[in-house]
C-alpha cells in the first residue's frame, strides 16, 4: 500500500447544507425533471456563502440518494438500456449514494436558490454547491484532447 492510502479515513461524514424542494417524491427516471423548476433550500447559517452566487448561469450540485437502497456493480442503464458498470452510469444506486448535477441558476431568493434540471426527489439532501465556470470546464477539456 502507497503512503496515501494508510491514511485515508475508512469512513466520511457529510452534514447537508439543504435540501431539494419539488413535485417528485419517488425516485424514478423521468426526462421531464429536467425541465421542471425546483427549489434548493440552503440551511440559514450559510447563506452568507450564497454571496454573488446570482452572477452564475449554471451550478453543479452534490446531493444524497437518501431514498436508495443498495447497488449493483454492473446493471442496465436507464438512459440507453445499455449494460455498464455503475461508475458508467448516472445510478442513483451507488456505493456512496452521491448524485451530481448541473443546473441553471434561475434566481436567488435570500437562502432558497430556484433552480432547472434537477434530478432529485423532493427532501433530497443537499451536500455542496459548485460554481460551473464555462471557460475554465471548456479549456480543461481542450488539454484533456
Amino acid at each position: 500500500m502507497s503512503e496515501n492510502s494508510e491514511n485515508a479515513p475508512e469512513k466520511v461524514e457529510f452534514t447537508p447544507i439543504g435540501y431539494v424542494e419539488n413535485d417528485y417524491f419517488k425516485p424514478e427516471y423521468k426526462e421531464e425533471v429536467y425541465e421542471k423548476v425546483s427549489k434548493i433550500v440552503l440551511r440559514e447559517d450559510l447563506v452568507d456563502g450564497l454571496y454573488r452566487v446570482e452572477e452564475l448561469e449554471k451550478l453543479y450540485i452534490l446531493f444524497y440518494f437518501s431514498k436508495s437502497e443498495g447497488y449493483k456493480l454492473i446493471h442496465r442503464r436507464r438512459y440507453d438500456g445499455e449494460m455498464s458498470g455503475v461508475f458508467a452510469s448516472r445510478s442513483p444506486y451507488r456505493p456512496n449514494g452521491i448524485g451530481l448535477t448541473l443546473v441553471e441558476l434561475l434566481k436567488v431568493e435570500g437562502n432558497v436558490l430556484y433552480v432547472k434540471g434537477i434530478d432529485a426527489i423532493n427532501g433530497t439532501p443537499v451536500l455542496d454547491i459548485k460554481p460551473y465556470m464555462k471557460d475554465l470546464e471548456e479549456k480543461a477539456k481542450e488539454k484533456a484532447k
